[in-house]
C-alpha cells in the first residue's frame, strides 16, 4: 500500500557541492530524510518505469535510509532499483552502475570523508543519468522544492533483505540486489594491465592500503589481494563499519597517520595508499615520499599512455581552481587542453561528456577520469601501480624525475575547521572589498573572485574563491568549503613554482613560509577567526 504522508519543510536542506550533509541527529528527525528524497523525485521528469541505483558507504544510519529510499522509489513509480548487497556501494562504483546499465540516476548515501557514527555526519546526493553529481540547475530545483513540500509518498512494505544477491518485487517495482564490487572490478581490469602489476608483485614489490574502516575495504580486498595477488593483510582496516572504526575517513597525512607511520620510514613498504569514506578520494605515498594530489594528477597524466585504458593519449586535463598548476604544464607539453573549474566534481561532467577532458583532479585528494563521472580512489591507486609496474622505479624516483622535467609546484592547503560562520563570511567579504587595491602590492599581478564560464554549455558560475596571483606565478587562494556540517571551514591554498631542480628538496612549509605569512596577514585570519594556526595542514 502507498501512503501519502503530510509533512512540512525543514530549513537548510540546500545541497552543497556533494549533496545534502548534516549530522546524523538531524537526519533522524521524523520526515527529514523523506522530505529531501521526495524533493529529489519531485524535481525529476520522465523516470516512471526507469531504473534507480541506490547505495551508500555503510556509515551509521545508512541501512535505515536505504530502506526508506527503496520504499519511496516504489511509491514514486520507478520500475527497478539496483542496490548494493547490504546497502554498500562506493560512489565511483555507483557512478559506473548508472552508466553501464543506463539507469535514470542514483541516490548515494554518504558524507564522503566526514566522520561517521551516531554523533557523526550523514549525507544524501543525487547523481544524474551520466553517472555524475546533479548539476546546479537540478540541485537548485531540489532546494526550491524542499522549501515548499507538503507531502511525501512511501509504501508500507517491510524491509527488503539486502544480504542476498538477487531480485524481489516491491509492488510493481523490482528490487535487484547486486554484488557491489563485480562490475567495478571488471572495469578496472579493462583499464589497467593486471599482468604487469602481478609481475611487479612477483619481483618483491610491497604495499599497504588503508581502507580506513570504510567502503573501499571490500573493493581493495577483492582486487588487490584476490585478483592481483598481494598478500592477505595488505589491506588494513578493510571492514566497513558504521563509525569507520573510530577513524576520520579522510585520506590525508593527518588522519591516515597509521599508514604514514608504516610506509614512510626506511624499510617500509614500497608503496602506500588510502581511500576515504565513500571510496572517491585517495592518498598516495611511497617510502619517504608523499605525493600531493596536485602532483599525482600531473604525474598520472604524464604517464597515462603506459596503461591500456589511456594508451591512445588524453583529450585534455581538468583541475579545480585551487588545485596546483602542475597539471597545466603537462597539458602544455602534450599539446592538449587544460581546464580550470570551480571546486566540485560536477563541474568536470560537461568536459568529460563532451570529450574535452580525460583526466580530472582536485587538490582535496580526488583524482579520476572519463571511466566514470566521479573521482575514484581505487582507480588512482591502480593507475599508480600500473605506472610503477611499467617504469620499475620507486615512487620517489618517479616524482623527482617529474619535477626535473616540469619543475616543482610547491603547494600546501591550510584548513581552519568549524570557524564561526559569520566570522568566516566577514573575512571573505573583506577580502573581496580589498581586491582592487591589492594589485601591485607584494608582487600581486592579479586579484579576483574566480568565475567559471563552462566551455560546453555556456553557463557561468561566480564567487568560487578569491585568487591572488603573483607576477612569478605563485598563488594564494581563499575559499569556504561546502563539505562540512558545523560552522564554516576556511581553506587557504598556497603555491609557488620552482623550475630550479637544485631547489626541489626544500621542505614544503619552509619553501612557502613567506607566502603563508602573507596569506594570514592579508586576510586578518587570527583577528577575524581567533585562530592562530590551521586545524589541518596538507
Amino acid at each position: 500500500m502507498i501512503l501519502t504522508v503530510a509533512t512540512a519543510p525543514f530549513e537548510g536542506q540546500k545541497p552543497g557541492t556533494s549533496g545534502l550533509r548534516k549530522k546524523v541527529t538531524v537526519f533522524r528527525e521524523p520526515h527529514y530524510a523523506e522530505n529531501f528524497i521526495q524533493s529529489i523525485f519531485d524535481s525529476l521528469e520522465g523516470y516512471e518505469g526507469q531504473t534507480l541505483v541506490i547505495g551508500g558507504d555503510g556509515r551509521y544510519y545508512n541501512a535505515d535510509v536505504i530502506q526508506t529510499a527503496i520504499r519511496m522509489a516504489a511509491a514514486s513509480g520507478f520500475g527497478r532499483v539496483m542496490v548494493g548487497q547490504n546497502g554498500l556501494l562506493s560512489t565511483p562504483a555507483a557512478s559506473h552502475l548508472i552508466r553501464k546499465y543506463k539507469a535514470f540516476g542514483g541516490i548515494i548515501l554518504s558524507a564522503s570523508h566526514n566522520p561517521g557514527g551516531p554523533d557523526g555526519d550523514f549525507g544524501i546526493k543525487y547523481n544524474a543519468g551520466n553517472g555524475g553529481p546533479a548539476p546546479e540547475k537540478l540541485t537548485d530545483a531540489i532546494y526550491a522544492r524542499t522549501k515548499a513540500i507538503t507531502t511525501y509518498r512511501i509504501t508500507t512494505s517491510p524491509d527488503i533483505a539486502l544480504g542476498r544477491i538477487g531480485e524481489t518485487r516491491l509492488g510493481s517495482m523490482v528490487v535487484q540486489v547486486v554484488d557491489p564490487v563485480a562490475d567495478y572490478a571488471q572495469l578496472m581490469q579493462a583499464l589497467f594491465d593486471f599482468d604487469a602489476i602481478r609481475d611487479l608483485i612477483a619481483s618483491g614489490f610491497t604495499m599497504k592500503f588503508d581502507a580506513m574502516g570504510a567502503i573501499t575495504g571490500p573493493y581493495a580486498q577483492r582486487i588487490l589481494e584476490g585478483m592481483l595477488g598481494f598478500p592477505a593483510g595488505t589491506v588494513m582496516n578493510g571492514i566497513p563499519l558504521p563509525d569507520f572504526g573510530g577513524h576520520h575517513p579522510d585520506p590525508n597525512l593527518v588522519h591516515a597517520k597509521e599508514l604514514v607511520d608504516i610506509v614512510m620510514p626506511p624499510g617500509g613498504p614500497d608503496f602506500g595508499a588510502a581511500s576515504d569514506g565513500d571510496g572517491d578520494r585517495n592518498l598516495i605515498i611511497g617510502r619517504g615520499m608523499y605525493v600531493t594530489p596536485s602532483d599525482s594528477l600531473a604525474i598520472l597524466a604524464a604517464n597515462a599512455t603506459l596503461t591500456p585504458g589511456y594508451a591512445k593519449g588524453l583529450a585534455g586535463i581538468a583541475r579545480s581552481m585551487p588545485t596546483s598548476c602542475a597539471a597545466d604544464r603537462v597539458a602544455e607539453k602534450l599539446g592538449i587542453g587544460a581546464y580550470e573549474t570551480p571546486t566540485g566534481w560536477k563541474f568536470f561532467g560537461n568536459l568529460l561528456d563532451a570529450g574535452k577532458a580525460t583526466l580530472c583532479g582536485e587538490e582535496s585528494f580526488g583524482t579520476g577520469s572519463n571511466h566514470v563521472r566521479e573521482k575514484d580512489g581505487l582507480w588512482a591507486v591502480l593507475m599508480w601501480l600500473n605506472v610503477l609496474a611499467k617504469r620499475r622505479q620507486s615512487v620517489a624516483e618517479i616524482v623527482t624525475a617529474h619535477w626535473r622535467e616540469y619543475g616543482r609546484n610547491y603547494y600546501s592547503r591550510h584548513d581552519y575547521e568549524e570557524v564561526d560562520a559569520e566570522a568566516a563570511n566577514g573575512l571573505m567579504k573583506a577580502l573581496r572589498e580589498q581586491l582592487p587595491s591589492l594589485v601591485g602590492q607584494h608582487g600581486i599581478a592579479m586579484a579576483d573572485d574566480f568565475s567559471f564560464d563552462d566551455p560546453v554549455d555556456g553557463s557561468r558560475t561566480t564567487h568560487q574563491g578569491i585568487r591572488l596571483i603573483f607576477a612569478d606565478g605563485s598563488r594564494i587562494i581563499y575559499r569556504l568549503s561546502g563539505t562540512g556540517t558545523a560552522g564554516a571551514t576556511l581553506r587557504v591554498y598556497i603555491e609557488r613554482y620552482e623550475p630550479d631542480a637544485s631547489r626541489h628538496a626544500i621542505e614544503t612549509q619552509a619553501a612557502l613560509a613567506d607566502l603563508i605569512a602573507l596569506s594570514r596577514a592579508l586576510a586578518g585570519i587570527e583577528a577575524r577567526t581567533g585562530r592562530a594556526a590551521p586545524t589541518v595542514i596538507t
